[in-house]
Parts: C-alpha cells; sequence; structure tokens
C-alpha cells in the first residue's frame, strides 16, 4: 500500500512553531518513526507553504496513491480550490490537525475540505497521522 502524506503552511517548522499547541518534535523524526513501525506500507512525505503546489501533489498522489493524509494548515479553512483538488481524484484523503481544532480560535472550526475527506482527526498530536494511516487501511480493506 502507499500513503501520501501532504503538510501545509507552516509545518515546516513543527518542532519550533508554538511548540505548547505542536509539541517540540520535528516531524520529520516522526515520520521515521512511522515508517518503521508499518513496514509494509511505502509512506511518502511531501509540505509546501504554497497552495497550488500543495493541489499539483494532491492532484499527482490522487492517481497513484492508496490514500492521502492531507493536514492543509490554515488552507483547511480557506482554500475552495484544494477542496476541489480532493474532490477530483480517486484516492480517499483523510484531513488531520495535530491540535484540536475545536478548542482554538472559531475560525478554525470551519473546513472547506472535510465534506470531501473520507474523515477528520484532530486534536492527538503527530498520532494524528498514524491514526488517519490506520483509516485509510481499513477503508481499502473493505472495498
Amino acid at each position: 500500500m502507499r500513503i501520501q502524506i501532504i503538510n501545509g503552511p507552516n509545518l515546516n517548522l513543527l518542532g519550533v512553531r508554538e511548540p505548547s499547541v505542536y509539541g517540540k518534535e520535528q516531524f520529520n523524526d516522526y515520520l521515521t518513526r512511522l515508517q518503521t513501525v508499518y513496514p509494509d506500507i511505502e509512506i511518502a512525505y511531501y509540505q509546501s507553504n504554497i497552495e497550488g503546489e500543495l493541489i499539483n501533489k494532491i492532484q499527482e498522489a490522487g492517481f497513484i496513491s492508496d490514500g492521502i493524509i492531507l493536514n492543509a494548515g490554515g488552507y483547511t479553512h480557506t482554500s475552495v480550490a484544494i477542496r476541489d483538488a480532493i474532490k477530483a481524484v480517486p484516492a480517499p484523503v483523510v484531513e488531520v490537525h495535530i491540535s484540536n481544532v475545536h478548542a482554538r480560535e472559531e475560525f478554525r472550526h470551519q473546513s472547506m475540505l472535510t465534506a470531501v475527506c473520507l474523515g477528520v482527526i484532530a486534536g492527538f498530536g503527530f498520532d494524528s497521522y498514524r491514526l488517519a494511516l490506520e483509516a485509510i487501511s481499513m477503508a481499502n480493506k473493505t472495498h
């Protein structure tokens, strides 16, 4: 199975940016552990701060991957274009958030993406990505 993880804007600063919200670990360290725990799953990773590049990666991965784990960062709340990209590809997409967005500012409570995603996982730190991987794995077994 192939899974593509896509992280959006400012997530390149994980480990440095707001450690009280996002923790002190860098994402690449977590990714290495995730790949070790799931050696039979090909887990690819991509991060960009640019909306169009995220759309290009969704379109690319959406036709060759068994699923996409997407943390669109701030674009979650604003991007119709990312929503349309998700809707256009056959791969299931799970929306993830490291923090519990519903316990934060009100503008973070609304997602432009949720309705076109397989599901949403939020508030479990980096473990949100593992839970999303498990959800995609189970969804692929039932289809």
